[in-house]
């Protein structure tokens, strides 16, 4: 009985794990401090001038960067979305 009870704790906890890493995504930002959320590592060429921050990165109360969300893969580039 308490393998059992071992083993689902244990998969209740890697579930959770799981969970909370689906659910946190990195933070990208380009030099016109246009802002979204990425879901998987991408690796965006430097010229792009992207930069992406870990899950939860806020800026601060004097930066100047705005929210662009936009589903797929890509970045923004003077207000447009261009895809890779």
């Amino acid at each position: 009985m308490r393998i059992i009870k071992t083993a689902l704790t244990v998969a209740a906890l890697a579930a959770g794990l799981v969970a909370a890493n689906s659910a946190s995504a990195a933070v990208a930002c380009n030099r016109d401090g246009d802002c979204w959320h990425v879901r998987n590592a991408y690796a965006y060429h430097p010229d792009w001038g992207v930069t992406v921050h870990e899950s939860g990165w806020k800026w601060g109360p004097n930066d100047h960067y705005r929210w662009r969300e936009h589903t797929g893969r890509g970045y923004w580039r003077s207000g447009v979305w261009i895809r890779f």
